[in-house]
């Protein structure tokens, strides 16, 4: 089969597509043929070897990082957090999917959807995928939306509540912002100049260009910050928020997330109901990983980049 193997860590060059033995699913694991996955900015983070920590903490905690990632190259070599396809074939023991069952899943740091095939377990985040959804569409909710959900449930977002999400244009970002309005908070988002129409259309109520003004400096006050890029300065977090007020960052490790097949078929619900959709950037093909990662790098992108297999 196809695999996009992280030869070393480094620029998109470094990732190569191989002709590698197919996997066979374990007793408690099904085979799925992917049909889509993601140029996720975590994939980019683990090639270039980028633990996202923050400067003075990736310094500190790389040689330690190197140790558990893989010294010169990612010990797991094939990338992808997030995928979905169908299922070829279920272990013994499987009892929640059937062959031919359309799924969206996230391999978390199991990583490996950058193949035509992977195992997974069936008590791994994986769901059936949606049925308004294509591959394309379904594949990054299995792990930007469910971060987005996450996040935004340990604030205890109430009804009427604002909330600001800053980075509201991104793959996270933009699953946030519906994720939020559908809680009943009114939703502030934080992004570029050409992205405040999109963002405005996910249901935002007001929208913030950061090129032209620092939402800290406005008088402004919000209940929930939640910082979708990890960008916000250390010492302007708490600035613009209301005294009890919350802010979270979906980089922070303390959170230890866990992401869950509930927690799929909840958003798989909100997605068959019209309430969360999939903003797509670009498409590539696996034999364009390259050009797409070297378009992630960029910084720029709006929502989600796929890969097709």
């Amino acid at each position: 089969m196809k695999a996009v193997i992280c030869t070393k860590y480094g620029p998109p060059e470094v990732l190569q597509l191989k002709e590698i033995r197919k996997p066979v699913p374990e007793y408690h694991e099904v085979l799925v043929k992917v049909k889509a996955t993601t140029a996720h900015i975590g994939d980019t983070k683990i090639r270039r070897f980028e633990p996202g920590l923050g400067a003075v903490k990736d310094f500190f905690f790389k040689p330690v990082m190197r140790i558990l990632m893989g010294f010169r190259a990612p010990r797991k070599k094939i990338l992808g957090m997030e995928f979905a396809g169908d299922i070829e074939s279920i272990g013994k023991y499987v009892t929640k999917f059937k062959p031919g069952d359309a799924v969206f899943a996230s391999t978390e740091f199991r990583l490996g959807a950058y193949a035509e095939y992977l195992c997974i377990p069936e008590i791994a985040a994986i769901a059936i995928k949606p049925k308004n959804m294509s591959y394309e569409e379904a594949a990054p909710v299995s792990n930007a939306g469910l971060t987005a959900l996450i996040n935004l449930r340990k604030a205890g977002i109430r009804n009427g509540q604002r909330v600001l999400i800053y980075g509201a244009s991104g793959s996270v970002g933009t699953y946030a912002v519906q994720i939020a309005r559908n809680f009943g908070a009114e939703v502030t988002g934080v992004c570029s100049s050409s992205n405040i129409k999109m963002v405005s259309s996910l249901g935002a109520a007001i929208v913030l260009d950061y090129t032209r003004e620092d939402f800290t400096e406005r008088n402004d006050k919000y209940d929930v910050i939640f910082d979708a890029v990890g960008k916000i300065p250390r010492a302007k977090r708490k600035k613009a928020l209301n005294s009890p007020g919350i802010y979270i960052s979906a980089f922070d490790l303390k959170g230890n997330i866990k992401l869950k097949a509930r927690d799929l078929d909840y958003l798989k619900e909100m997605c068959e109901n019209g309430n969360l959709r999939t903003v797509i950037d670009r498409i590539y093909s696996i034999e364009q990983i390259v050009e797409a990662h070297r378009y992630v790098d960029k910084g720029h992108k709006k929502g989600n980049v796929i890969i097709t297999l």
